[in-house]
Order: structure tokens, then sequence, then C-alpha cells
């Protein structure tokens, strides 16, 4: 048996001439923004990339002329590979982006060309929802048609892990680390920021919602319980209603309520990206500046620490048994 193990995960520009195409392949994709009919998805995917491409690209500007995303993904699954190693585990570990390099058809092509005969599929998304593990894995599934090879590679997934108690108490631990900066740790507000989905998904049966209550849940009680917790969602796009409330909008009102310290925590990014290097450590640390929140600090997001890659090795040898 040759194992492997697929790590999808979201993709990012590399370059700021790269965020045209970046955003035109995300608003191609019909999980994203859906239309009542199809023929209009490539259309407007081109209008709003080239109309979001100059504002984007001045965000990603701000933080390093690109994301670094690839780079850490890359980075997680090596970390993972010499995990499994370490365990007496061989495996390959591959990454395959939703909506940039290495695309899911190039991690695919290298599956094939190493000879794995098992593969085990981790999303890098601990709560799912079908605009992110639903549309990786449509993708994925749709791609493996009329490939004769893969009639032979025996394939498991893992589609979830919200609530898997290595990832919980790994969060945990970022936390309690977190809080002990500030000048009084025994008041310190956690605020859990997820990327937003539209209101209309969760109202179809997506469970991404209910995951990241439950996440947060979770977290507190191996916190004890200790902490005020509130959950709020960012990266909104488009006029749709979408989760609420907005982050910025949770700031100003835990500001306006007294809140003088605040941790924020990016609940469902496990990577350093756009979303947090920008949005929670430029956007919305000047709006707390703004309004007077003299302590706003973030848990950084997991990249290569330690004890996520044991909880993810932790899945994969689970996984590896069943």
């Amino acid at each position: 048996m040759s194992l492997g193990i697929l790590l999808f995960n979201l993709g990012g520009p590399e370059t700021l001439a790269d965020v045209r195409p970046f955003l035109y392949n995300l608003f191609s994709d019909p999980e994203i923004i859906r239309l009542p009919a199809r023929f209009m998805q490539k259309p407007l995917a081109w209008l709003i990339s080239t109309t979001r491409a100059k504002k984007s690209s001045a965000y990603y500007a701000l933080i390093g002329g690109g994301s670094p995303l690839r780079r850490i993904t890359d980075e997680q699954a090596k970390a993972l590979q010499l995990e499994l190693q370490a365990r007496g585990i061989e495996a390959k570990v591959y990454v395959g982006m939703r909506y940039w390099h290495p695309f899911t058809n190039e991690a695919l092509h290298r599956i094939e060309q190493d000879g794995i005969t098992e593969l085990i599929v981790l999303p890098l998304y601990p709560q799912f929802s079908v605009s992110t593990t639903g549309s990786s894995l449509k993708e994925f599934i749709g791609l493996l048609q009329g490939r004769s090879k893969w009639r032979n590679i025996r394939r498991r997934y893992i589609t979830r892990w919200y609530d898997y108690p290595p990832y919980i108490n790994a969060l945990a631990e970022q936390i309690k680390a977190e809080i002990a900066n500030f000048p009084d740790p025994q008041i310190v507000h956690l605020l859990f920021s997820a990327h937003s989905v539209p209101q209309s998904y969760i109202e179809r049966g997506d469970p991404y919602l209910r995951h990241t209550e439950e996440t947060v849940r979770l977290v507190s009680a191996a916190l004890g319980d200790a902490y005020p917790t509130h959950l709020s969602f960012q990266s909104k796009v488009g006029p749709v209603k979408w989760l609420e409330p907005s982050t910025e909008q949770k700031i100003r009102e835990l500001r306006a309520q007294g809140v003088e310290q605040l941790l924020m925590i990016p609940i469902s990014f496990v990577s350093e990206h756009i979303e947090t290097l920008y949005e929670l450590d430029i956007l919305y640390k000047n709006v707390a500046e703004e309004i007077g929140l003299k302590h706003y600090r973030r848990v950084p997001a997991f990249n290569t620490d330690a004890r996520f890659i044991s909880a993810l090795a932790d899945l994969v040898s689970e996984r590896a048994r069943s």
C-alpha cells in the first residue's frame, strides 16, 4: 500500500498580478455566488473580478504584495508528513487549492505519478460549508471522471472536524497564551471571528453556522467558561444577506458596552492570509483604535503550530485505521 494525504485549501494570489485571475476563479464557482442561470456565472465573475481587482490589490499590497497561503499550506503539508513518519506512518502529503496554484488537478496528476494506492482527503476547513469543503469535494469528484488510474485508488474522506478534541485543545491553548499578555487577564472578552456565508445557505441546510457555534462552545468549555465569549462574521461579499453580526459591528457593540480588552480569534482559518493579516490586523484594529478600545490582540492562525499538526496527524491516523 502506498498512502497519500490530500489537503484542500482555498488558495490565494501570490503576486499582485495574480489578484484579478484569482478573483475570477473564485467568483466563477457557483458555490460562492449562486445564480438562477449558469450561463451568467462567468460574465458576472469577469465583472466582479475586474471591478474589485484594484481595491483587492491594495489590500494585498499592505500585507506584502500577495497571499502567504500557498507557502504556509506547503509548510503544513511537509510538517504533517514528518509527523506521520515519526509515528511510523509512511505517507506523501499533497496540496490541492480550489482557486489558485497548485490546483486540485495538479495534485491529482502528482498522486497518479507517485503510484498512490490509498488516499485520505483532508480539507483544511474545520467547519463544513458547501462553499468550502463542499465545493472542493465536488470539484475533486468531478475531476476523477475518466481517470482510469483512480479505479484502483481507495479513497477515504474527512469532511469535518469542528468538534475534534485535539483541534479544540490546540485552539484553547493558543487562546490561553494570548490572554496572558493582557494587562488584566481576568476580564478579557473573546471574539471568535468566522468567515461569513450567505444566510440563504444556512436556510437551505448548510451546517456551517451550527458547526461554528459548536466549536466556540467547546473551546469556551475547554477554557472553563471563564471569559465572556462572542461570535461574529467577516469577509462579506455582495449585496445579499450574510451571517451576522459582522465583526466590525460586534467590535463597536462591545466597546459601547465598556469592553476595554478584546482578544480576536480567527475561528475558521488555520493559516494566515488576507482575512487575518489585513482584515483582523489592519482593518478591524484601526476600528478598535478609532473607538478607543485600549487593548486589541489577535490569536495567530495555526500555520505549523506543533499542536495543530499533531491534531491533523491524529485525524489522519484514525482515518487510516478505519
